[in-house]
């Protein structure tokens, strides 16, 4: 029984040795990866890897470095004054003077970036894991060699976040679809064609051109237009996805002019730089959390909308008392004096903040996107500001449907000498209103703030649409405020796509003049003694 046991031991070391030997670093694979044909070279660099040996991956990454040199068959790595054997690892005092350089091309060097990324690939964040997979993914797909096979598959094995996973198993399609058999490139056009990404169809394309098999060309045949369908469904969600993303900026910028035009009957070319203020509201707000709150930064959009909506209410309220209140039933006078505040405004702003364009920052939780069917992303900073104007529209309608404010408001804009003689301060209403109408507009220079630079000329992009909006919608009317607002922004982002932006514009606006001539009072028009 003891012999037994001892013959098992040795059976169980020599199993262990030749394993180790398997992977060991030898001094012919040393040489073969520093000098020689660059294929060859290549070809080593790939499989030494893909496997797990630790002198290897040193070696390599010293090569990555430019700290490899050759004496007669012996490689060494540089460290500081002194050297070490790659394959020995005997550590030299100094490094030889007839040490010599070795040479690295620029395809090499690639070949070498490949390798490191697929060497990291295990163990590592699961950010890093995606972009070194990216790394693997872009190679195979543009010089595609079967020698990269070992290298991925050993990634594959591992432990993988599920998006690097997916990179790599494109990446070995790619490799199989150069290989010689038939089978293999037959399963590699399979598994193309369900990765439904637009990086894909170049690949197929050019595979289908030189392919020779009947039966592989038939499957790259029926990838190709499975995956044309998949991306034309998604570029026309795409382009509803912007429309809408539009439409709600629309709708925000548009809101605040529906209650100042639309029911009080003022029309305030400020309006745009009420947005901008909101704006740059919000760029303060991220300053002092930038400087003050750094560890809160993400936080600052929470503080910035109530700061926003406050900013641009009181320089709504302060236009509203000093100007507009002795203009009321004069829409021309009102037009002209607001006009000349906006100038005002601008110049004040070029005066305080300068005349370039600030930039405001995303928080992390609006950074990113959802990426669906290849080709349709959808940004969070879209998305959440999509959501946002939904709210503010809902806060809103309840404010002015339910409030005890929105009662006189309404009364006020519908009938002023009974609601002063019900016991209403009307001024104050006007003010209150007004004051609503600025707020709502800094609340769209907050969102606004979120997809682009902000600059004292931010609301001069926004102001003509906002009327086009309130006027195609029914002066008064927040619901045709919203059909006008998503209306519009999907309008004019299906014609841009095949007529381009200036020619969305014109489009859009004879649209709406046409349909103003056939229906002056908009989409939805006032009803009974409201009109």
């Amino acid at each position: 029984m003891k012999i037994h046991w001892l013959r098992l031991l040795g059976l169980s070391l020599a199993v262990v040795m030749s394993l180790s030997a398997a992977h060991a670093l030898t001094p012919a694979d040393a040489l073969a990866l520093v000098d020689g044909d660059t294929d060859v070279r290549i070809d080593t660099l790939n499989r030494l890897a893909a496997e797990p040996d630790d002198k290897a991956a040193a070696l390599i990454k010293a090569m990555s470095d430019e700290a490899v040199r050759v004496q007669g068959e012996r490689v060494l790595i540089v460290e500081g004054d002194g050297a070490i054997d790659a394959v020995t690892g005997e550590k030299l005092a100094a490094l030889p003077d007839e040490a010599a350089d070795i040479m690295i091309n620029n395809r090499l060097r690639s070949a070498m970036e490949n390798a490191l990324a697929g060497m990291e690939l295990l163990g590592a964040p699961p950010e890093r894991q995606r972009e070194a997979a990216a790394s693997l993914q872009r190679t195979a797909f543009e010089e595609p060699d079967t020698s990269q096979l070992a290298l991925i598959d050993k990634a594959l094995a591992g432990n993988l976040d599920a998006r690097a996973r997916q990179s790599l198993e494109l990446a070995r399609a790619a490799v199989l679809l150069a290989s010689d058999d038939p089978a293999q490139r037959l399963a590699a056009a399979e598994k193309l064609g369900e990765a439904k990404q637009p990086v894909v169809r170049p690949l197929l394309l050019a595979q289908m051109e030189k392919e020779a098999d009947v039966q592989v060309k038939a499957a790259l045949k029926a990838s190709l237009s499975s995956l044309d369908t998949t991306l034309a469904i998604g570029s026309a969600l795409a382009q509803a996805f912007t429309g809408i993303s539009l439409g709600s900026i629309l709708l925000l910028a548009a809101l605040g002019l529906a209650i100042t035009y639309g029911l009080m009957g003022v029309i305030n070319m400020a309006h745009g730089e009420l947005i901008m203020i909101g704006a740059y509201a919000t760029w303060l707000v991220q300053t002092f959390f930038r400087q003050a709150l750094p560890e809160y930064f993400d936080w600052y959009l929470l503080v910035a909308m109530p700061v926003a909506f406050i900013a641009s209410g009181l320089v709504g309220a302060a236009m509203e008392r000093t100007v507009i209140r002795f203009l009321y039933g004069r829409p021309l006078e009102t037009l002209l004096a607001t006009w000349g505040i906006s100038l005002v405004l601008m110049q004040a702003v070029r005066s305080l903040f300068g005349a370039q364009n600030v930039g405001v920052e995303n928080p992390s939780w609006m950074s990113g996107g959802i990426t669906l069917m290849g080709n349709l992303n959808l940004p969070w900073n879209r998305i959440i500001i999509i959501g946002f104007a939904l709210a503010v529209l809902l806060g809103v309608t309840l404010m002015i449907g339910k409030t005890r404010l929105g009662l006189f408001v309404r009364g006020v804009t519908q009938n002023r000498p009974i609601a002063s003689c019900m016991g209403v301060n009307t001024a104050r209403i006007d003010t209150y209103a007004f004051a609503l109408g600025s707020g709502i507009a800094g609340l769209a220079g907050c969102a606004l703030s979120q997809i682009g630079n902000v600059g004292p000329d931010l609301g001069q992009n926004y102001i003509v649409d906002s009327f086009m909006v309130v006027v195609l919608g029914g002066v008064g009317q927040l619901a045709g405020t919203v059909y006008a607002a998503l209306g519009l922004g999907m309008l004019n982002k299906f014609i841009e796509g095949w007529a381009g932006a200036v020619l969305a514009k014109i489009a859009v606006l004879v649209f709406i003049i046409v349909f103003i001539q056939k229906r002056p009072q908009g989409i939805f028009a006032m009803k009974g003694r409201e009109a």
